[in-house]
């Protein structure tokens, strides 16, 4: 399989890079394109991802970042026609998010489970990164477990990385919380090989940890290529993007140390509209970035 994977490899793979500039005031000619995650759309994806995928087009979204995946389909499709859908509409999907699969071993799709197929759809795709999204709380009990998740990464990452796709950790809030006497985010930065591993950092939920991202990015530089921007109202809660109290100035100001290559506007409860939200976000962020 894993020759079958390289080869599919070859056949889909687009390895275009995108220089970062380090001025900030040079943003808006070296930022990589404006994406969105579409869990924050789950239930639009759900009910018709071809409209879904038209209004967040129209909307100058560029690229997405899936989730979801299971059974190699996305969003009830096969990789071929997820693709197809993409390019129809004009997107990218650069990055994908999925689980360890230790919460349903009967499904394929996991790190644990059909992970060489998963690479070989994500390839079809045209992922360039693939994303382990979250820990079940039986994953996250003890710091052997974050150890067996470390190791479980290293070994999924080695297979991604060899077909040319680089495997990523998004984070909660709960990585940062003290266990056993150690912060479980450290085990996860230690313990995995940082050419093998980068991270996915979710701005509101590091924010909520009362962690400094831009602290991580200097004890951490270049493990950082994707970001969550998803922005915190005064009560803590999730807002779109540039309503909130996040200084996002800040944080995209030091992405050359973080090593930025793509971010995703996201948001995981809304009231309301929420494609009035998600345009909301892209047109403040667009002033954020300029």
């Amino acid at each position: 399989m894993k020759n079958h994977t390289r080869r599919s490899f070859i056949k889909y793979s687009a390895l275009a890079g995108v220089g970062l500039m380090v001025i900030p005031s040079c943003l808006s000619q070296a930022a990589p394109a404006t994406g969105i995650q579409l869990y924050t759309l789950r239930d639009r994806m759900a009910e018709d991802p071809a409209a879904t995928l038209g209004r967040i087009a129209a909307m100058g979204y560029k690229e997405v970042e899936s989730a979801g995946y299971g059974e190699r389909q996305y969003y009830g499709l096969s990789a071929k026609e997820f693709r197809k859908l993409l390019d129809d509409n004009g997107l990218k999907a650069v990055s994908g998010h999925y689980l360890s699969g230790k919460q349903a071993p009967e499904k394929q799709g996991s790190l644990t489970n059909g992970w060489e197929q998963a690479v070989e759809d994500a390839l079809e795709v045209g992922q360039k990164f693939m994303v382990c999204a979250y820990l079940f709380d039986f994953e996250r009990e003890t710091l052997d477990a974050y150890k067996e998740t470390a190791a479980l990464l290293n070994k999924c990452g080695e297979i991604a990385k060899e077909n040319g796709i680089q495997l990523c950790y998004h984070n909660h809030a709960f990585e940062f919380e003290t266990l056993q006497g150690e912060v479980p985010y450290d085990i996860l930065l230690s313990e995995t090989d940082k050419e093998l591993i980068k991270m996915e950092l979710d701005l509101y939920w590091t924010r909520k940890a009362g962690v400094d991202p831009i602290q991580l990015f200097k004890e951490n530089e270049g493990r950082f290529p994707l970001f969550h921007v998803k922005d915190m109202n005064e009560a803590g809660e999730f807002t779109a993007v540039g309503t909130g109290v996040i200084d996002f100035d800040q944080i995209f100001a030091n992405r050359d140390k973080a090593g930025l290559k793509h971010f995703f506007v996201e948001q995981d409860r809304i009231e309301g509209d929420p494609f009035e939200n998600v345009k909301t976000s892209y047109n403040n962020l667009q002033e954020i970035i300029a």
